[in-house]
């Protein structure tokens, strides 16, 4: 564990421990009863951009260079169709609430980083903002530090968990996956997987560099907490209580087996794995369950996509970026690949009793090209056409923590272009994510003690809420 995991895992480990518990029951506090009902969101990012006419708000009336050859099928909630390639999915739509106006309505460029950047921040990243951006210490921090920068502290894990993979290629980060203004102490945590080992992920805050034992571990803490009581006068400064506090969280970290386990889906049954499909990303779904059902504020699921397999089947888009040959990339890869994975989450955890205070959230950066026929895959006239990417619409699903499921809120328009009725950005549903885990108080401080709001923007979307 290098200096930057030391100080990411320690310190979000203690972060919230000042701001109390955010989220109080609503009687206690006279506010709407679905506020802080969520004590956990597990935010699932589909990178790339997903086609949401071809698999939420499909449009069977629409021209053929539209609607493409998926046919909707019907759900266990009534009145609501998804796309035949998601049987499992259409299973548990009593529990989903499909929100189809969602749109940037051309608040930046109509590409990869800024619609992230938009869509895990909440803020519009601005026209000029280019695909080659590297994070900056003053960004707009995500959605899941914003979380754990006011939820109480978890005991003995990180409060904010990102797996199975980093957001962008060669497991590096783009910009709005950081704490950003509000510091590097409220990055996420790493826990990374990979395509050919799918049981296995590797937490760098948990691993002890070289020949050093837990035992020499405590060995050495030991002395520190001995030459630390020499010295109680100094450590009343505020600046060595917090470093003391980063290095018993770290400690703890370290020397936990409880924390390892945690890790481990190889402790589940074996039915359970197959049921959730034993891939990186199945694995993935099932570690988040692990993880909020150990207490974890907020964890993300970001979808890791198999750069050689994807070359192999010509999907060279990468994930869920299908400008070529979108329809077989969607039907015979990844569709099935999310499918039983996420529907066997919703499945799990409602039977685990989790369900009602798990926000669980479904996004990504963008929609696709409502007319058929990207450039890129030669045109309409492709024998393999794919869709272009689309900022203007696309379709988020929320479950758990409160939410209705089976319902929709808004529309898109005949072709599922732009937004027709509810129109909504992603700062509403950053600020329904905040309204589900209790958050009040959006004001924080950066490093040089001066206040800010972290996302004026936008309120919830309450009217998701409820029985």
């Amino acid at each position: 564990m290098d200096r930057r995991e030391f100080l990411v895992a320690s310190s979000l480990g203690i972060s919230g421990m000042a701001a109390g518990n955010c989220a109080e029951t609503a009687d206690s506090i006279g506010r709407d009863p679905s506020h802080g009902k969520a004590r956990s969101t597990i935010f699932i990012y589909l990178t790339g951009g997903p086609s949401h006419i071809d698999l939420w708000d499909m449009k069977p009336a629409a021209p053929a260079e539209v609607r493409g050859s998926f046919q909707p099928v019907a759900t266990a909630a009534p009145g609501i169709q998804v796309c035949e390639h998601l049987p499992h999915v259409a299973q548990q739509a009593h529990h989903l609430a499909f929100v189809r106006s969602l749109g940037q309505h051309g608040r930046g460029p109509n590409d990869h980083h800024a619609g992230r950047y938009y869509t895990m921040t909440g803020h519009p990243p601005g026209p000029t903002f280019p695909n080659t951006r590297r994070p900056l210490p003053e960004d707009w921090p995500f959605i899941g530090s914003v979380v754990t920068s006011k939820r109480p502290a978890h005991p003995t894990l990180p409060s904010l968990l990102w797996l199975p993979t980093k957001s962008g290629p060669d497991n590096v980060s783009n910009p709005g996956a950081f704490g950003g203004r509000l510091g590097v102490q409220h990055d996420p945590v790493y826990v990374l997987g990979q395509h050919s080992k799918p049981l296995e992920f590797r937490a760098p805050f948990l691993t002890l560099e070289g020949d050093v034992t837990v035992e020499r571990l405590k060995n050495r803490y030991g002395l520190l907490k001995t030459l630390g009581s020499a010295e109680q006068a100094f450590e009343q400064s505020v600046s060595v209580q917090n470093y003391s506090q980063l290095q018993q969280k770290a400690f703890s970290l370290l020397s936990s087996q409880g924390a390892k386990n945690a890790f481990d889906v190889s402790q589940e049954p074996a039915s359970l794995r197959e049921k959730y499909g034993e891939t990186v990303n199945g694995m993935g779904m099932l570690m988040t369950r692990r993880l909020v059902e150990a207490g974890v504020p907020f964890v993300t699921m970001h979808w890791l996509h198999n750069y050689d397999e994807d070359k192999k089947r010509g999907c060279l888009g990468g994930a869920w970026d299908t400008h070529w040959k979108s329809f077989s990339c969607l039907k015979d890869h990844l569709l099935p690949q999310f499918d039983r994975p996420f529907a066997t989450l919703l499945q799990d955890l409602d039977e685990r009793g989790l369900l009602d205070q798990t926000l669980v959230v479904v996004t990504s950066e963008m929609g696709r090209t409502p007319k058929i026929g990207d450039h890129r895959s030669g045109g309409a006239g492709s024998a393999e056409p794919g869709r272009d990417h689309w900022t203007h619409c696309q379709t988020a699903l929320l479950a758990g923590g409160g939410i209705r499921g089976g319902q929709v809120y808004g529309s898109s328009d005949k072709i599922a272009a732009y937004p027709a009725d509810k129109p909504v950005g992603p700062e509403h549903l950053a600020h329904t994510i905040y309204h589900a885990m209790g958050l009040d108080d959006m004001i924080a401080y950066d490093n040089q003690n001066r206040p800010f709001h972290m996302l004026e923007e936008g309120e919830p979307l309450t009217s998701l809420f409820g029985t």
